[in-house]
């Protein structure tokens, strides 16, 4: 039964049949709930199609800015149903800088954690939202741009080390 339901999300989620729409689920899922990377999937893609180069960038960054704020209102109702209104010293620093502090949301292990808190801060949303994007774009862009200067040989060789 679950090799069956990991089989059909494989499926779904292979790049050539899907492309963009695996792309887009895993930057949402990424950036949420699930630890995963999104960066292979966005190279996978650019590297099987460069024509697809920036539509990938644009909707990894759509998805895992929809992820980002998914966390921005799970901290956000978290607030509501279980803090009171005194705040800890630990997060005073990101209350301090504000929204500007999203552009870091697209750190490994505590991005997606800043998204959640800038919601429990009730940070401003929309503002929260352009620096998430911008932050998340940057990321993508740097990381596939940087994967592509890889020779293909070096991949042909991991592949078969697998």
């Amino acid at each position: 039964m679950i090799e069956s339901a990991v089989q059909w999300l494989l499926a779904v989620l292979s790049v050539p049949q899907v492309g963009l729409w695996s792309v887009f689920i895993i930057s949402l899922a990424s950036a949420t709930i699930l630890p995963i990377g999104s960066e292979p999937a966005v190279f996978a893609v650019v590297k099987a199609n460069a024509a697809l180069f920036w539509p990938a960038i644009l909707v990894a960054t759509a998805g895992n800015t929809m992820g980002g704020i998914i966390d921005y209102w799970m901290g956000y109702g978290a607030k509501r149903v279980f803090a009171r209104e005194r705040e800890t010293r630990w997060f005073g620093w990101l209350q301090r800088y504000g929204a500007k502090t999203m552009v870091l949301s697209w750190l490994p292990g505590i991005g997606d954690p800043i998204c959640l808190l800038a919601g429990w801060l009730k940070l401003p949303f929309w503002e929260c939202v352009v620096y998430m994007a911008i932050g998340k774009f940057l990321r993508y862009l740097t990381m596939t741009g940087l994967l592509l200067f890889v020779p293909d040989g070096f991949w042909h060789a991991l592949v078969h080390l697998f």
